[in-house]
C-alpha cells in the first residue's frame, strides 16, 4: 500500500501542475481569460455568443428563486431545461430564502470546479510536501433522512465527489475513511465510523473539513469513546446495525496501541496521528473562535484556512499565503455596497463585494450572499478575505438567513403571541451554538422548542448541523418586554444603545 499511496500523490501532483502553471501565467491578462471565459459558457448551454456588454443588458442579476422552476422541470423530467449538457445530479444546499434547494452539476461544470482544485492540491502539495508520505481526510458528511427520501443517494456532502473520475480514482487511493460513512443509519453512526476509521489509520496526513466545530466533534467523539473504539479496532464488528453495509477495520495492533495513550494530552494526539502535517478548514467570520480551539487541541499541527466554496460556485481557494480569485473556473462579477455590479478586472483594492457567478451549470449571473473584501493583488487577479453572510447567521455551516427567519417569525406569530427576533447564540467553550426564539404575549400559544426545532429543520443545512451535534437544541425565550429584553441582550454584548435596532435575525456571542 506504502508504494501506491506514494504514487496515486505522486500522480496527482503531475496531473495538477499544468494548471497551477496556466493560473500564474495568465494571472496578468484577466480581462481576456474572464470574457473568454463567458463566451464559452454561453457557447456551452446553447446562447448567444454576447460581448460583457450586452450579457449585462440581456440578463439580469438572479438568485435561486428565479431559476427554482427550471431546476425542478429538470428534476423531474431527467433532461436538461438550463443547457445542453447533461445533469449528472443535483447537490442539495440551503442558505437563501429558499430552505432547499437543488444546484445542477454538469461535466462542464465540474470541470470548471476541477480548476480551482487541481491548484488547490498542487499548491497544498508545494506547500506541505509531507502529504505525499500520508492518507487524506476530506469531509464527508452524513446524508439526512429528509433527502434520502428525496431520492437523493448520490449527493454526499463530499469534497471527493468533485473530482473528475480520474482524480477521483487517484483521490480515492489515498483517503483515510470511506463515502459509504454518509449513508449510516444515524448521523451518531456516521461520526463514530468516521471515528474509528480515522484513529485505524496511521498515516493519516490531513484533515481537510468546513467547520471547525465539526473536526473539534470529531476530536472530542474519539476522547470519550476511547473505550467503544478500541472495541471495534479489536474485534472488526461495529457494536450495533447502525452502519448499513460498511465494513468495519480489523485493526487489532492498532486497538492495543491507542488504549494506552491518554488523550488529554497533545502528545497524545502525536503519537496517534505521527505524520499528521495539516488541518484545513474555514476560519473567518463566525468560524474565527472555533478555529483557534481546533489550533489549540493540535498545536503540532499546520493550519490553512479555506476560500470562499459554494454549492453553486467556487469563488477563491487558498494559494501561497493569498485567497485569489479562481478566474479559470467561472464568470464573475461583483455587486458593490452601493449597488455597481463590476467586472472582475474592474475591482479595487479594499472595496466590499458580493460575487455574481456564471457557471457552466446553467446559472446565470447568479448572487452569492457572501461579503468579500478585496485584500490585495497577485498581477492582475484580485485576492480577497471573507468577512461573512449577508444578512445571515452562520454559525457551524447552517446558514439561516433573514429571509427565513422572518418567514418562521411570520408563521408563528398571532393575534396574542408577538414572536420578535430568532437569535443565534453562539455560545463558546462552555456550551454549543443554538437557536432562540424571542417572543412576548399570551404564553400559552408559543411554540415548544420541538416544534421551533422542527421547523428550522427545514433548512437542510441546519437540519445537518443538528443531526451531527455542532448545534444544541434551540429554545423559546418568551418575556414580558420582547424589545425591552433585546435591548439589554445586544448592549451585554457590546452594542450601543442608541445603535440597536430590531431585527428578525441576530447573532450574539453570549446569552446572559
Amino acid at each position: 500500500m506504502g508504494m501506491i499511496l506514494t504514487a496515486a500523490h505522486g500522480i496527482l501532483a503531475f496531473a495538477s501542475k499544468y494548471t497551477a502553471k496556466r493560473f500564474v501565467a495568465n494571472a496578468d491578462n484577466l480581462q481576456f481569460i474572464q470574457q473568454q471565459k463567458l463566451s464559452e459558457i454561453l457557447k456551452l448551454l446553447g446562447k448567444t455568443d454576447l460581448n460583457y456588454q450586452q450579457f449585462q443588458q440581456h440578463y439580469p442579476l438572479t438568485r435561486y428563486a428565479a431559476w427554482r422552476e427550471v431546476i425542478e422541470q429538470s428534476r423531474l423530467s431527467g433532461r436538461n431545461a438550463l443547457g445542453k449538457e447533461v445533469i449528472q445530479r443535483f447537490q442539495p444546499t440551503s442558505g437563501s430564502s429558499e430552505q432547499l434547494k437543488y444546484i445542477p452539476y454538469t461535466a462542464g461544470f465540474l470541470k470548471e470546479l476541477d480548476q480551482a482544485i487541481a491548484l488547490w492540491i498542487y499548491d497544498l502539495y508545494q506547500q506541505y510536501p509531507a502529504l505525499k508520505q500520508g492518507t487524506h481526510y476530506w469531509s464527508v458528511s452524513w446524508l439526512p433522512e429528509s433527502l434520502r427520501q428525496h431520492g437523493e443517494r448520490e449527493n454526499l456532502n463530499n469534497d471527493h465527489a468533485l473530482l473528475n473520475f480520474s482524480k477521483r480514482l487517484l483521490s480515492g487511493l489515498t483517503q483515510s475513511v470511506p463515502t459509504d460513512i454518509a449513508y449510516a443509519k444515524t448521523a451518531e453512526a456516521a461520526m463514530f465510523a468516521t471515528a474509528v476509521y480515522l484513529v485505524a489509520d496511521p498515516k493519516l496526513a490531513l484533515i481537510s473539513v468546513w467547520s471547525p466545530t465539526f473536526a473539534l466533534q470529531l476530536l472530542d467523539l474519539i476522547s470519550q469513546k476511547q473505550h467503544e473504539i478500541v472495541g471495534v479496532l479489536r474485534s472488526g464488528q461495529w457494536p450495533n446495525q447502525n452502519f448499513a453495509k460498511l465494513k468495519a477495520p480489523h485493526r487489532p495492533q492498532r486497538a492495543k496501541q491507542f488504549a494506552r495513550l491518554d488523550l488529554k494530552t497533545s502528545q497524545a494526539w502525536q503519537q496517534l496521528w505521527p505524520k499528521l502535517c495539516l488541518l484545513s478548514s474555514w476560519d473567518t467570520a463566525s468560524a474565527s473562535s472555533w478555529a483557534i480551539q481546533l489550533q489549540q487541541r493540535l498545536p503540532h499541527v499546520s493550519f490553512q484556512a479555506k476560500g470562499l466554496w459554494a454549492t453553486e460556485a467556487v469563488v477563491t481557494i487558498p494559494y501561497q499565503q493569498y485567497f485569489p480569485l479562481m478566474y479559470h473556473a467561472h464568470f464573475y462579477e461583483f455587486l458593490t455596497t452601493d449597488g455597481q455590479v463590476l467586472p472582475a478586472w474592474q475591482l479595487q483594492q479594499d472595496q466590499i463585494v458580493s460575487p455574481v457567478v456564471t457557471t457552466a451549470a446553467g446559472l446565470l449571473r447568479y448572487i452569492i450572499d457572501d461579503e468579500l473584501q478585496v485584500t490585495g493583488f497577485i498581477k492582475d487577479v484580485p485576492c480577497f478575505k471573507f468577512l461573512g453572510r449577508k444578512l445571515t447567521v452562520d454559525m457551524v455551516g447552517e446558514k439561516i438567513d433573514h429571509v427565513t427567519a422572518q418567514q418562521l417569525l411570520q408563521q408563528l406569530q398571532t393575534e396574542g403571541y408577538r414572536t420578535l427576533s430568532l437569535l443565534g447564540i453562539a455560545g463558546g467553550e462552555q456550551y454549543k451554538p443554538y437557536y432562540a426564539l424571542l417572543s412576548e404575549g399570551d404564553a400559552e400559544q408559543q411554540p415548544s422548542a420541538a416544534e421551533l426545532d422542527h421547523l428550522l429543520k427545514r433548512n437542510f443545512h441546519y437540519e445537518l448541523a443538528r443531526d451531527l451535534g455542532q448545534l444544541a437544541a434551540p429554545m423559546v425565550l418568551h418575556v414580558a418586554d420582547g424589545w425591552a429584553h433585546y435591548k439589554r441582550l445586544a448592549m451585554h454584548n457590546g452594542m450601543v444603545e442608541g445603535n440597536i435596532k430590531p431585527e428578525p435575525l441576530k447573532q450574539f456571542a453570549q446569552y446572559f
